[in-house]
């Protein structure tokens, strides 16, 4: 079985295994009852035992081993570690590339515009002509909200992956 068959992928992230960090629970093994009177549970050699009641008054404590152990399997680059990071930095690959590809749309349509509206170069808008505009003016918004935009779509790949590796 190949390493990318072993572990669940959830939005181009692995997923840990879920029994990463736990320890197995014992098999219980269940005594035959006996119902000496009505609502009295009994055992199989005769003594009535009373019926228990949990009361719980606070969330039971999460565990950190789990957590600790992931933490421990990145920093050491064990198998898991690494598909993990191999599978953060293919998602950020991925959306860098993708913001490359709207760049370079954007940038390389205004050649073509140029050269099919030549009439372009003759206008002007409050005294400044229009390719001195869209060439010097409108890719450094476009660049800085491109930037913007792959800022937050890496912070947003990065919390998930904090997200996965803690839970």
């Amino acid at each position: 079985m190949a390493d990318d068959e072993v572990y669940r992928s959830v939005g181009g992230i692995r997923e840990p295994d879920p029994t990463l960090g736990k320890k197995p629970r014992p098999l219980e093994v269940e005594r035959p009852a006996v119902a000496l009177s009505a609502g009295t549970p009994a055992t199989a050699d005769g003594n009535a035992k009373p019926r228990r009641k949990k009361v719980v008054l606070a969330e039971p404590r999460r565990s950190s081993s789990s957590s600790m152990r992931a933490r421990v399997e990145l920093a050491e680059q064990t198998s898991w570690g690494k598909l993990l990071v191999k599978d953060l930095v293919k998602v950020q690959l991925r959306a860098g590339l993708l913001l490359f590809g709207v760049v370079v749309a954007a940038l390389g349509a205004l050649p073509l515009l140029f050269h099919h509206l030549p009439q372009l170069a003759t206008w002007r808008v409050i005294g400044i002509p229009v390719p001195w505009i869209l060439l010097g003016v409108v890719p450094f918004p476009l660049l800085f909200g491109v930037g913007l935009w792959y800022n937050r779509l890496a912070e947003r790949h990065e919390r998930d992956f904090v997200a996965m590796i803690e839970n």
